[in-house]
């Protein structure tokens, strides 16, 4: 690697991880603004994403940049093309993040009504805690913490079905609700769908360490797992 080859992978890193917090910090928000019904702060969280789409653009431009003027090989290529595809998931994120928060004001007509509420708390923790991990995988180059979240995606599966399980038993009881379960049902998507996306990031992860592609297998961590014996 030339020097203004590790100079400029260093400034798309740095560019890249300022995406990464401001997505992470979205989706807390947002959640935060449903548990609160709050609208304040459901509107912080949907006038931040202007600055996402505009980060994830500005980022592509230098994956293309780099890509022209250096050409690189092997190892360097996998780490641009990871931070290209890594860039998309964390706008989609944000995107996310956003269609939990436009939920609040709807949420907001029912703040006071007798019916039981679902609890987004452990959910949001996990899928968050998932993201930050395969974030961590990608600067650590630790293809085994990256293994670690795409097997933690089913905990998140799980949730999303007790949820939905939830909503069944409670629109039955109380069909007037209706609107109330049927944006937590989309909070609940959306969360899945971000541990979805940390899990995509985990297997670029993997293939940027190891040149495996993962995608698609029935059980990609136990079969980039080494085995015993």
């Amino acid at each position: 690697m030339t020097a203004h080859f590790i100079f400029a992978l260093r400034i798309l890193t740095e560019m890249l991880d300022k995406s990464a917090i401001k997505a992470q910090q979205a989706i807390l928000l947002a959640v935060k603004a449903v548990a609160e019904a709050n609208g304040e702060i459901a509107q912080k969280v949907i006038d931040g994403d202007r600055d996402l789409d505009l980060a994830e653009v500005a980022i592509e431009e230098e994956c293309l940049k780099i890509l022209a003027l250096h050409q690189p090989v092997a190892g360097d290529l996998r780490r641009v093309v990871t931070i290209l595809k890594m860039n998309s998931e964390l706008e989609r994120v944000g995107d996310l993040a956003v269609n939990i928060a436009d939920r609040v004001q709807d949420l907001k007509r029912f703040q006071d009504a007798p019916i039981n509420r679902l609890d987004f708390t452990e959910m949001a923790r996990e899928a968050c805690s998932m993201l930050k991990r395969a974030i961590a995988a990608f600067h650590d180059q630790d293809d085994a913490t990256a293994q670690e979240v795409i097997r933690h995606d089913e905990t998140v599966d799980a949730l999303h079905r007790q949820n939905y399980a939830f909503v069944r038993v409670d629109l039955l009881a109380t069909p007037d609700a209706a609107p109330y379960y049927m944006d937590c049902l989309t909070i609940s998507r959306c969360l899945e769908r971000i541990a979805d996306i940390a899990t995509n990031i985990a297997e670029d992860v993997i293939y940027l360490e190891t040149g495996e592609i993962v995608r698609h297998q029935k059980n990609p961590a136990a079969q980039a797992a080494p085995e015993n014996g």
